[in-house]
C-alpha cells in the first residue's frame, strides 16, 4: 500500500510563521508605544511652554505696573519739574526674581532662572512728530523735522516731503491720505531708509497729542539743536550741563523757538522691561501718560529683540 504525503505543514514551517507574525506585533506594538510616549513628551513640552509664556507676561506687566508706581510717586512730590536726576530715571539693572517663582520656600531652586531688568525713557526728550498737523504751525515745524533729518543723513528734499505726507496722515478731514503711523518704526512706509530710521527714533516720537513740548531737562544735544532755531552748539551744551533747568532757561537773542515748544516737565514716559526665563528673551514696551499723580497706560506692545534700544545690558539679537 502506498503511502500519501500529509496536507499539514511540517513544525518547522509552522514555527517560523509563528514567529513572523510574532515579529510583526512586536513592531508594531513598539511603533504604538513610541507613538504614544512621544505625544505624551510633546503635550508636557507645550504644557511648560505655556506656562512659561504666561508667567513671563505676568511679570512682564509687574514691571510695567513697578514703573506706574514710580511715576505716581514722583507726581505727587515733583510734578511741576522732571529732570534725570529722579528716581524714575534710574535704569533698572538685571535682577534675579527666580525666587518669587516657587509656589513655596522648599522649592525655590526648582523653578526656571528668571532675570528682569528695564528703564523709564522720557518721551518728551524728543521731539513729537504728530506737531507737524499742529494749524497753523507747519513751516515751523517742517523746518524742525528738517533740521533732524539733515542730523540722520537725509536731504532737504526729502524732509520736507516726510513732513508734508506725516502732515496729511494726521489731518482729520483728509480721506485718501496716507496711514498714520503709531510709532517712528512706522516712517518706513514713507520710504525712510534704514540708517536714517535707526537715528530719528533716538530723537523723534509719536504722541498721541499734537500740542507737546520737549523737556529741556532731558532732550538730547540733537534735540535741542533741532527744536531751537539758530542754536548753536555750545550753547546747546551749557544747557545740558547747567540741568535741572527750575523753569525755561534764558536763549541767545538770535535763537527762536515756538510758542509751547520747550518745557521743564512730562507728561508721557516710556516703559521698557526685558525678561530672561531660561532660555527664551521678550521685551516689552509700555506708553504711559500721567497727570500729576494720576498714571494711565495708553499702549503695551512686545519688543523685537532686534531693535535699538537705550537700556544698559541690551544688545540686538
Amino acid at each position: 500500500m502506498r503511502r500519501t504525503a500529509s496536507r499539514w505543514p511540517a513544525p518547522t514551517a509552522q514555527r517560523g510563521a509563528a514567529l513572523l507574525v510574532a515579529m510583526v506585533v512586536l513592531t508594531l506594538v513598539t511603533t504604538l508605544a513610541s507613538a504614544m510616549v512621544w505625544q505624551q513628551w510633546r503635550g508636557v513640552q507645550v504644557e511648560a511652554a505655556e506656562r512659561a509664556r504666561t508667567q513671563a507676561a505676568w511679570m512682564l506687566i509687574g514691571a510695567a505696573d513697578w514703573g506706574r508706581l514710580l511715576l505716581s510717586e514722583d507726581g505727587k512730590t515733583s510734578s511741576v519739574v522732571d529732570e534725570l536726576g529722579e528716581t524714575w530715571a534710574t535704569p533698572l539693572a538685571e535682577a534675579r526674581l527666580s525666587s518669587f517663582l516657587a509656589t513655596d520656600g522648599n522649592a525655590a531652586g526648582d523653578g526656571p532662572e528668571a532675570f528682569l531688568s528695564g528703564r523709564i525713557v522720557d518721551l518728551q526728550s524728543r521731539y513729537n512728530l504728530r506737531r507737524l498737523a499742529r494749524p497753523g504751525a507747519f513751516e515751523e515745524e517742517r523746518r524742525v523735522l528738517r533740521r533732524l533729518c539733515g542730523m540722520a543723513g537725509l536731504s532737504a528734499a526729502d524732509a520736507d516731503q516726510l513732513a508734508q505726507r506725516l502732515a496729511q496722515a494726521w489731518d482729520l478731514q483728509a480721506t485718501d491720505g496716507p496711514l498714520r503711523p503709531r510709532s517712528v518704526d512706522q516712517l518706513a512706509w514713507f520710504g525712510v531708509p534704514p540708517a536714517a530710521l535707526a537715528r530719528l527714533s533716538q530723537w523723534t516720537t509719536v504722541l498721541p497729542r499734537d500740542d507737546t513740548a520737549v523737556n529741556v531737562n532731558t532732550a538730547s544735544r540733537e534735540v535741542l539743536l533741532a527744536v531751537v532755531e539758530n542754536l548753536d552748539p555750545a550753547t546747546a551744551d551749557r544747557l545740558i550741563a547747567s540741568r535741572p533747568h527750575k523753569a525755561l532757561p534764558a536763549l541767545p537773542p538770535t535763537a527762536q523757538v515756538g510758542a509751547g515748544q520747550l518745557s521743564v516737565n512730562t507728561s508721557f514716559f516710556e516703559i521698557l522691561a526685558q525678561l530672561r526665563l531660561d532660555d527664551r528673551v521678550l521685551r516689552q514696551r509700555t506708553v504711559i501718560q500721567r497727570s500729576g499723580s494720576t498714571v494711565t497706560a495708553l499702549s503695551r506692545e512686545p519688543l523685537p529683540l532686534e531693535a535699538e534700544v537705550d537700556v544698559p545690558g541690551w544688545t540686538p539679537r
